[in-house]
């Protein structure tokens, strides 16, 4: 997909026409080629930039207006010289759209009483932010800015969904024996999110591959013998600007081992609500598949720790 690069970009046109009888067949392609973010140019022609899917969708829709009595072509664009090629992106822009989404996100109070209403209110915003981003051919900074928002009520929101979140505490991190953390029963807060889910995966891929968890909601109380993770009064939890996977990550000596350090930047960006990995929105957005999907956490570990797995191979590999 194009990016913000100067350089200039192929473009595809479509120029159309359909007998003014034919109402419902304007409609239906006009419909269609806004769903696609196709720009303007002038009346019955249709810019896209250059792309095999862009070509393809233009080429279908193409032949379709002919079998309905229209006639319709599908050109490769190449601007001129000298201003063109900033004329055909500022027909993409989309700060507009941005603009009247932050507004609405600036209008939600995060401690609003009912949650439920907040959540269903956020859950549309980031849709509407997602459908945005996937016709913003060429981003600027209305969609970073609009994202950070988002992030931050995100996560707000989390917070007040999972009660119990960790408060970070000073101190150091001390240096622990793995071999005296073998085949033991730890124990987190139910109903996973990205810190605890990744501690969990971390603990089983690299500290105690023989692990048991106990996943219990506050106030219940956490087996006495169990290691604790991410909940406050925790052994293991949020140390200074560490999160609890980066405090498990420094407890047992796993900072330098392969992969660990781009993936623990991902997951901190996540549990902190700044999406600063480029690779966060994509796990964040598995991660909400995976909630709505399965509603009971060993499941959630099994599913999510093989996605993790792929990420750290990643990582590895990169």
């Amino acid at each position: 997909m194009p990016t913000d690069s100067t350089e200039e970009t192929l473009y595809l046109a479509l120029v159309l026409s359909l007998p003014s009888r034919n109402a419902t067949e304007r409609m239906r392609a006009w419909r269609t080629l806004k769903t696609w973010g196709c720009a303007v140019l002038r009346d019955g022609v249709y810019l896209l930039p250059f792309g095999e899917v862009h070509q393809q969708r233009l080429t279908d829709l193409g032949a379709e207006i002919r079998e309905a009595g229209g006639q319709a072509e599908v050109l490769r664009v190449l601007p001129q010289p000298h201003g063109q090629e900033k004329g055909f992106r500022a027909l993409f822009d989309r700060s507009v759209e941005y603009a009247t989404l932050l507004a609405e996100l600036d209008r939600l109070d995060p401690i609003f009483p009912d949650v439920n209403h907040l959540k269903k209110a956020v859950r549309g915003l980031r849709r509407r932010f997602d459908e945005l981003t996937a016709i913003d051919f060429f981003p600027g900074p209305a969609r970073v800015t609009t994202q950070r928002r988002l992030a931050e009520l995100e996560s707000v929101l989390d917070a007040r969904l999972s009660p119990g979140e960790p408060n970070a505490r000073p101190g150091k991190i001390e240096r622990l024996d793995r071999r005296e953390f073998q085949g033991r029963l730890w124990s987190t807060r139910s109903d996973l999110w990205v810190d605890r889910l990744a501690s969990a995966w971390l603990i089983l891929r690299f500290i105690d591959p023989a692990a048991h968890f106990v996943w219990f909601a506050p106030p219940e109380a956490p087996p006495p013998e169990a290691p604790r993770l991410d909940f406050e009064g925790a052994r293991f939890s949020h140390v200074g600007t560490r999160i609890t996977f980066e405090t498990l990550m420094a407890s047992f000596a796993l900072e330098e081992t392969p992969g660990l350090r781009p993936l623990a930047h991902m997951i901190h960006a996540l549990d902190i609500g700044e999406p600063t990995s480029q690779e966060a929105p994509g796990f964040l957005a598995l991660l909400r598949g995976m909630k709505s999907r399965l509603h009971d956490d060993d499941a959630l570990l099994d599913y999510g720790g093989r996605i993790l797995d792929d990420y750290h191979l990643f990582f590895s590999e990169s």
